[in-house]
Formats: C-alpha cells, structure tokens, sequence
C-alpha cells in the first residue's frame, strides 16, 4: 500500500461579484469574505520529512489569492467571461496551484471555497 499525506491550509480574500444570468438577488453587485481551503496529497516525504512545506503552499495560495482581493471579480479574466461562482473560483485557482506546486510527489487534491461559514464547494479533478 502507497503511503498518501493530506496536507491543508487556508487563506483569506475579499471581493465583490455579480452573478450573471442569476434569477434573484445575486445578479446585483455584492461582496464576500471568501475563505479558501486548498487540500494537497503527497506521495513521499522529502529529506527533513514533509510532503511540502507548509510555508510554500501558504505563500502560492495568498499570492493567487492577491490577485483576487478587494477586487471586482466580474473585471478579472477568466471571470470577465465566465461566471465568477463559488464553482468557477474554486477550478482556478485548483488549476492555477497546481501549476505552481504539482511535482511527482505533490499534488493539488481539492480546493474548497467558502462563500460565507455555511456555504462552500469542494472541487477536484479525477483521473481517468
């Protein structure tokens, strides 16, 4: 049997949107304090003994999430074009981290975005 770690850390933004096409409140300009919990698997431990530091998934996360705070999301490609949904924010940025932290061993496993403390959605990708 693979050994498999599960690493976790959470991040922080602000931002406004507006939900295209919605049929109720949500089509009108509003904000949230969005909460970001990426989930990384790792297959191996490394010399001092961790699948990543956590430092470095903590500084890709805060520095995807820059690009996203105190911003009006509707403005910000791929979302000029899409609908910034709780859905759509949490595919990019799991695209977007695993650009920056897939190794062979290390791997974006899912990334929940948390719209309000009651409301989030979890997205990962399976191989198939």
């Amino acid at each position: 049997m693979s050994p498999r770690y599960r690493l976790t850390v959470f991040a922080e933004f602000a931002a406004a949107h507006i939900l295209r096409d919605y049929p109720g409140e949500c089509s009108r300009l509003h904000g949230h304090n969005w909460k970001i919990e990426v989930e990384i698997e790792a297959r191996a431990l490394n010399e001092v003994g961790m699948g990543v530091d956590f430092k470095v998934i903590k500084q890709a996360t805060r520095t995807l999430a820059a690009e996203l705070d105190h911003r009006h999301l509707n403005d910000i490609p791929p979302f000029d074009k899409i609908n910034p949904t709780a859905e759509n924010i949490a595919a990019w940025f799991y695209r977007r981290l695993g650009q920056t932290l897939n190794t062979e061993n290390v791997r974006v496993a899912a990334i929940t975005i948390w719209e309000t403390a009651t409301a989030g959605v979890k997205y990962s990708e399976v191989e198939d």
